[in-house]
């Protein structure tokens, strides 16, 4: 059997399950049907319905707190409850927010757009004309995919634009670059689009010419992901940039200036912010310019014009060392506000521009999750969101400048009065200490069944918000929970993903095992008692974990999975993830990678423990063929596999309240069943 490469040459695949990949074929449909109806035969319990019920009240809650973005006069912020499952956008003032029954203003209501156009709209966001906020293009998608709908909306009158902005359905990029102008990357016909389907070219399109008549303004280079625009809008400092994707991490990113594009010189792994006269740089991997070297992790800050000019004194506002990392940085009207992690405990320092001083904002709490939640660039206000595992969200709110102090608290959703949060370390194979959060209960007196979650990719960190709804479910039936802070991630810097990267992937699962270890050594569960939950990039771990240490776990969870690694660059938006895994059609990058492919590594003559695969038969970036053809393989070989695939949701699995309470219960029921409850004296 034959099948298509990234390079667009014939490879040959010995895969019996090839026409799994078949999104709208009968005989792959009907074999999804009946995977969906074996699953549900065998979870569906008065357990299940109780849990579809409990996570269902958590996640409608009308009295949730709303997370809020300033757009001039108004807080704006999306809604989902019972009678909205689709979502409103809605606003109110900061009078009304702060006040104990807040009046809202619908501005969209999408189920009502919905059902008038009968269509599946899910909503993907609102790009708003700064600082005018009288329009806004507005990104609705079908079912949860990553393609989208753009159409131009009156934030006065609370209607669509007639002859306004419309873009078709694509994966599209768009911005404003004045009233009357926007800057817009999507399909425009042929060549206009990558292998994985995003647009490589952008253009400038004046209100009242047609969209074909748009003139062409970037270009990105064929075999790039694609290209990229964004504006700067704050009066007096107008900035308009394009960014040239090469990769999942290398770049190049121009500045229109003076009519001309100028490459920036900056690392391509380099990321910039601006605001006013101000350029930041954020350096992954070490960047020499002139006579100075600056480590990898470091944050720098210049005068734009004379950066531009080669003249600028670049100041350093964040230098890596100990366990600190830089996390992200925004701009208010007058402060940059830095956000940093010390063993995953979120840090908040203000620094005045032109003195680069670094000092704490007073009332931020010390040992949490604490993250900029919304900041207004034409002011100093500033919304912070600050949580843990064990206790439920509070909002901040202040100037930054001054101090910040506690307006809202969410009321709890889970029991936690016995619990202990503590945070530990176990040792992966070459020595590193990975840390890890673990939630048990107090008066527990031996092991008990213990759910350990990770995620280990694209330098995303796990930080240890609220459980909610792992919390009712989960924990307050009896079991512990874990939160493991593996490579891969970005909680100790850039050195810490790039160790995971390409030839290092077995990092990932080498420091996930060895927490798994540690948590049974330590005696908090053992290997029947031990559940493991990842999704996405994560979902490629639990095939990992199933295939190479399944002696180490009792069940696993793999959600919106990554699994063949021979053909992920054909799947989906895979070809975008090669900077991150490797080429399997390089055959030195393909020695690496199927070691540990778990696709390729399923062994008919080991003992695997049970598993739950799940994904959604829209999700446009990450392939359902890997979550099918694993289950068949699986089943093949004589393993327990259980399949459950959502017909929408994207690659997020639902999109809608009610659907991702039924499989967040699915995925519990199926841990409940599969875990050994002897171990624990807890109600369950």
């Amino acid at each position: 059997m034959t099948a298509p490469s990234k390079t667009g040459k014939s490879v040959r695949i010995d895969d019996p399950y090839l026409w799994l990949e078949d999104l709208s074929g009968e005989r792959a449909l009907r074999w999804v049907e009946e995977q969906n109806a074996s699953t549900l035969s065998e979870l569906r319990s008065e357990r299940l319905e109780e849990m579809q019920a409990e996570a269902l009240a958590i996640m409608d809650a009308s009295d949730k707190i709303p997370s809020v973005q300033r757009r001039g006069d108004f807080l704006y912020q999306f809604w989902r409850d019972a009678d909205h499952p689709q979502g409103l956008w809605r606003r109110t003032t900061l009078d009304q927010y702060l006040a104990e029954q807040t009046d809202w203003e619908t501005v969209v209501d999408v189920d009502a757009l919905a059902a008038a156009e009968d269509e599946n709209w899910v909503w993907a966001g609102a790009e708003v004309l700064e600082p005018e906020y009288a329009r806004a293009l507005i990104l609705l998608s079908r079912g949860g995919a990553d393609t989208v709908v753009v159409r131009e909306f009156d934030m006065t009158t609370k209607q669509f634009v007639p002859g306004g902005f419309t873009v078709a359905e694509a994966r599209t990029d768009i911005s404003w670059e004045d009233d009357d102008t926007v800057l817009v990357a999507t399909d425009f016909g042929e060549g206009s689009l990558s292998a994985i389907g995003m647009p490589l070219i952008v253009k400038r399109w004046r209100r009242g010419t047609a969209l074909d008549q748009a003139e062409t303004v970037f270009t990105a280079r064929a075999g790039d992901l694609g290209a990229a625009a964004g504006v700067y809008r704050t009066p007096g400092y107008e900035r308009t940039l394009f960014v040239r994707m090469i990769d999942n991490r290398n770049k190049e990113i121009f500045l229109l200036h003076g009519g001309e594009l100028v490459q920036l010189d900056i690392p391509a792994d380099g990321s910039v912010s601006m605001h006013r006269q101000w350029i930041v740089i954020s350096v992954p991997t070490g960047w020499t310019r002139g006579d100075a070297s600056h480590p990898s992790g470091t944050v720098l800050v210049a005068d734009l014009d004379e950066f531009l000019s080669g003249t600028a004194d670049l100041h350093i506002i964040y230098e890596p060392g100990g366990p600190s990392i830089f996390q992200g940085a925004v701009w208010t009207r007058d402060y940059l506000v830095v956000a940093t992690l010390e063993d995953v405990a979120s840090r908040l320092h203000v620094m005045t521009p032109g003195i680069w001083e670094a000092h704490p904002i007073p009332g931020v709490p010390e040992n949490t999750d604490t993250y900029i939640e919304a900041i207004d660039p034409f002011s100093n206000e500033i919304f912070l969101s600050s949580t843990s595992l064990d206790k439920p969200r509070r909002i901040l709110h202040g100037l930054v400048g001054g101090s910040v102090r506690e307006i809202k608290t969410a009321p709890a959703r889970f029991n936690a009065d016995d619990l202990v949060v503590s945070q530990h370390f176990a040792t992966s194979l070459d020595g590193t200490r990975i840390p890890y959060f673990l939630v048990t209960h107090r008066d527990s007196t031996g092991p008990a069944p213990t759910l350990l979650h990770g995620y280990g990719g694209f330098a995303i960190s796990q930080l240890p918000g609220y459980l909610g709804v792992t919390g009712r479910l989960w924990v307050e039936r009896g079991g512990n929970f874990a939160l493991a802070n593996i490579r891969g991630g970005g909680e100790y810097g850039p050195d810490w993903y790039f160790q995971s990267i390409n030839a290092g992937r077995h990092r990932v699962a080498e420091d996930f095992a060895a927490v798994a270890t540690d948590l049974i050594e330590r005696g908090v569960t053992t290997a029947a008692g031990l559940g493991a939950t990842g999704t996405s990039a994560g979902g490629l771990l639990m095939g990992v974990m199933l295939t190479q240490y399944p002696q180490l776990f009792g069940a696993l969870v793999c959600g919106q999975p990554l699994l063949d690694m021979r053909r992920f660059p054909v799947l989906g938006v895979g070809a975008a993830f090669v900077a991150e895994y490797g080429n399997p059609d390089d055959p030195d990058d393909w020695e690496f990678i199927k070691q540990y492919s778990p696709y390729h590594n399923i062994d008919a003559d080991r003992t695997y423990p049970p598993i739950l695969i799940t994904t959604s038969t829209n999700d446009d970036r990450v392939h359902p063929g890997h979550a099918r053809k694993m289950t068949a393989a699986l089943q093949a070989a004589g393993h327990q596999a259980a399949l459950y695939e959502s017909t929408d949701g994207g690659h997020a699995g639902a999109s809608t309240n009610a659907q991702a309470a039924f499989e967040t219960a699915l995925m519990y029921e199926f841990l409940h069943r599969n875990l050994d409850w002897a171990l624990s004296h807890d109600r369950h």
